[in-house]
């Protein structure tokens, strides 16, 4: 997933996450940070939100059911993912993953996990915590080898 992907899934369905959280137009701009005229642009579909709006939506309204449907529980972490491809993270505490999440590998005390909706990769560590987070699978995977090789 590219930062353009996530851009026209949610300028895609802008007017439902508004109205699924009950805002008016000129409520949602504000809470948003955009003019009314620019929300409507976006939600009749002949302009996309640009990317800081884009995380706002996403984290603003994070626990709607439309967002929770495009990205999984863990939307602020699909978002992280894309714009720090690559990095690894300090340490976030995770659920484990029970809900949105395949294991993939296990070993060591660490896990690589796939999203099932975002399909983006994580690797968390035996309390949880999610130490790296990608949407390469090779890379993952070699980051994933390379701890395990670490903690021998």
């Amino acid at each position: 997933m590219t930062r353009d992907e996530i851009i026209l899934k949610i300028s895609e369905k802008l007017r439902l996450i508004r109205a699924e959280a009950g805002y008016t137009q000129d409520k949602m701009a504000e809470i948003i940070g955009v003019s009314k005229k620019t929300l409507v642009q976006i939600e009749k579909g002949r302009v996309l939100a640009n990317w800081s709006t884009t995380v706002s939506i996403c984290a603003l309204f994070r626990e709607t059911e439309t967002v929770q449907f495009l990205f999984g529980n863990e939307p602020l972490e699909v978002l992280e993912t894309v714009a720090r491809e690559g990095i690894d993270f300090p340490k976030s505490k995770t659920l484990g993953g029970q809900v949105w999440w395949r294991s993939l590998s296990k070993k060591n005390g660490f896990i690589l996990q796939q999203n099932i909706l975002s399909k983006h990769f994580r690797i968390l560590d035996e309390k949880n915590y999610r130490i790296f987070s990608s949407f390469d699978e090779k890379l993952s995977r070699l980051r994933f080898k390379e701890l395990m090789n670490s903690e021998k």
